[in-house]
């Protein structure tokens, strides 16, 4: 599927032009209506797989901020806990009937502090992770683009040769697609 009606509505109507052009009995229009018609389908295919690379890009990085919210939030959370951890030093330190239970608390909240931070530097990790996978997805979708590109105006020109009654813009077109199809494939490696 691709996001544009209109990109499809361009799809089925190179599959009229070819078939009309079928029923003209000339073998270079019949050759240059099926190469339109397989054209056609793997510019479906390649503009279907950038629009998916795009929304699975879109995704990780949504998943990258979010991971990053959730790493602030634990830095924050673990900040709390060292002042906590201060503020029951401070008071162990004066002294008085209740020293050790604030030597115990600082020692609790020292505890936290620590779980806390592990648990922040796990989640910037996910993030790293998140954003690795969104430039993949990015870049594949970037070679997708001109692999589309490249096949829709493989299609334009061999509907040239149609038009010419000439056999070299089909051949431009066969180059055009061949190096659509390595985009494509590029995109992968």
């Amino acid at each position: 599927m691709t996001d544009s009606p209109l990109e499809e509505l361009e799809h089925h109507e190179h599959a009229e032009h070819a078939a009309h052009a079928a029923h003209a009995g000339d073998a270079l229009v019949s050759q240059v209506t099926f190469t339109i018609a397989v054209l056609a389908v793997l510019a479906a295919v390649s503009a279907s797989l950038e629009t998916t690379e795009s929304d699975a890009a879109i995704s990780a990085k949504n998943d990258a901020v979010l991971a990053q919210d959730q790493a602030t939030d634990q830095w924050g959370f673990a900040n709390s806990k060292a002042l906590r951890k201060k503020v029951y030093e401070l008071a162990a330190d004066q002294a008085g009937p209740k020293a050790g239970a604030y030597v115990t608390l600082a020692a609790r909240e020292e505890a936290d502090q620590h779980k806390a931070q592990a648990d922040a530097k796990a989640l910037e990790e996910k993030r790293d992770r998140a954003l690795e996978r969104s430039e993949v997805h990015e870049r594949r979708h970037g070679r997708l683009t001109i692999a589309s590109t490249l096949l829709h105006m493989a299609i334009a020109i061999a509907t040239l040769a149609i038009i010419l009654r000439r056999r070299w813009p089909w051949f431009a077109a066969i180059a055009l697609s061949a190096a659509g199809l390595g985009a494509a494939a590029w995109a992968f490696l």
